[in-house]
This record gives C-alpha cells, structure tokens and sequence, in this order.
C-alpha cells in the first residue's frame, strides 16, 4: 500500500516510562493501522525521569521487531503535527471515568482545530487498568518491585535510575 492511501496513526505520549499497558495499546494499533507513530512529546508540564533521548530509544529497543511502529518527538500542536505527517488519526488509551474527561476535552478542542484528524479510543486491557507511568516512577523510587509493569529493557533503565532501590 502506497503512503498516500495508508491508514497512519499517532500515539502521543510522554511515555516517562514506556508500561506494559503503553505497548499494549501500541501492539494492537498495530493490528488497526498500517503505520504508528509512537510521538514522544518534547514540551512537558510534567517532570521526566527519563530524558527525551531515552525515552525515544527504550521505545524503539521494545519494538524493533515491529516495522510498521516508528518513534518520532514531536512538540507544538498535535493535531498539526499528525497533518504534517499525513496522519489522520489520534490513537488514545483509556483506563478509566477520568481518563474519559480529560481525552474527551483534548479531542474537542482537536475537533475544534482541525476536521481532518479523528480521535480513536481503545479501552486499555484490564490487567494495566491500574498502571501509570507516574505509580510505575514512584514505585520503583521508594524500591517496589515494578518488573511485571514494564518491558524488561525498562526495567533495567529504571534499575540504572534507582540503583540503590531496586534489585
């Protein structure tokens, strides 16, 4: 299939650190789209662990046996930036009520931007429902064991980060 006619989504995120529900959601847009742009954000309001750097290559360690997944920064407007890379689609994950809200929001001020980029859900699996990036940090800070929450290579760059606290 052609890029122009390609079916190309956008997953935005911090991904500060990549958790199992994020490639969760990642592998099965996989199953949906036929290009996904993992966009790791460059303008944060939140405090990063790990630098933009790092965050690009844990993701692109995770899936290098996935062609169709490419790990772009981005930074500015999202839905600019999917126009600029012929991406029609948002892919969002949802965990729970409050994740709604706040997704809900961003897609109607998306909408409001632009009519050409389409917010898609997918409802995270059950068994990542509780998981975050921020629990995963603070976990792994204070020495909680977060290995079945994150890719292994995470894993070991949250051990590298907190070498005292985790085994």
């Amino acid at each position: 299939m052609d890029q122009k006619n390609s079916r190309i989504a956008i997953y935005p995120g911090t991904f500060d650190p990549l958790t199992n529900g994020h490639v969760s959601l990642i592998r099965r847009g996989c199953e949906i789209f036929d290009r996904l742009i993992v966009a790791v954000a460059k303008d944060t309001t939140k405090t990063t662990l790990f630098s933009l750097d790092e965050r690009k290559e844990l993701i692109r360690l995770v899936f290098a046996d996935h062609p169709q997944v490419q790990v772009e920064p981005f930074s500015g407007l999202l839905v600019e930036y999917a126009e600029s890379l012929g991406a029609r689609v948002i892919l969002r994950g949802l965990r729970a009520v409050s994740d709604f809200d706040y997704e809900f929001q961003m897609t109607l001020m998306n909408r409001k931007l632009t009519r050409n980029v389409q917010t898609v859900f997918l409802a995270t699996d059950y068994q990542w429902l509780f998981t975050s990036s921020t629990l995963v940090k603070h976990t792994a800070s204070v020495g909680g064991d977060v290995r079945d929450l994150v890719p292994e290579e995470v894993f070991r760059a949250l051990r590298g980060k907190y070498a005292a606290n985790l085994s």
